[in-house]
């Protein structure tokens, strides 16, 4: 039996009614929670937030953030960069600015009908996939990114591991 989390990680608003049978923030704290203690770090020490939104919304920010006019399943903002300049390189972590209180890693968005439609075109759990991008989102706050090769090996291997402390199966296997 586990303890109850009174520190909560994620600060999680839900816009669109249909993440409510998800429960969407304790799948998102359990994840970024995982995400935190498998790169070494205290959770309680950080925040992130997360938006459960629609493709609509998630669509005007694609358009703002990164020019694409589209739904996308996941967005992630950083409050720092924290990339490697090395291909393959592991991010740097930072330090918490204060001792005893909490820093943000950034913002996260989900749509929700991407995400429904992706886990459904693969053949997946809905709860599986928002676990994987969850995951995925938050890695991207820790500074890991896809676009080099190594860089996609990299982080794709995080997500594995971690995933599989929750029980999830490795996304990448066909």
């Amino acid at each position: 039996m586990t303890a109850p989390m009174t520190d909560l990680l994620v600060d999680c608003l839900i816009e669109a009614p249909a993440w409510e049978a998800l429960d969407l923030p304790g799948l998102c704290e359990r994840a970024a929670r995982a995400t935190l203690l498998d790169q070494e770090l205290v959770p309680e020490e950080w925040e992130i937030s997360l938006l459960g939104c629609d493709d609509a919304r998630i669509a005007v920010l694609n358009a703002d953030f990164r020019g694409k006019p589209t739904p996308t399943n996941v967005l992630s903002w950083p409050a720092q960069d924290l990339a490697s300049e090395e291909d393959g390189g592991e991010p740097w972590f930072p330090e918490p600015f204060a001792p005893g209180e909490r820093d943000s890693l950034g913002d996260i968005a989900l749509a929700y009908e991407t995400c429904a439609r992706e886990a459904e075109a693969a053949g997946k759990g809905i709860h599986e996939h928002v676990t994987h991008l969850v995951i995925h989102g938050v890695l991207h706050l820790l500074g890991y990114d896809h676009i080099r090769d190594a860089d996609a090996q990299l982080m794709e291997s995080c997500e594995v591991r971690i995933l599989a402390t929750l029980g999830v199966a490795n996304p990448y296997e066909l």
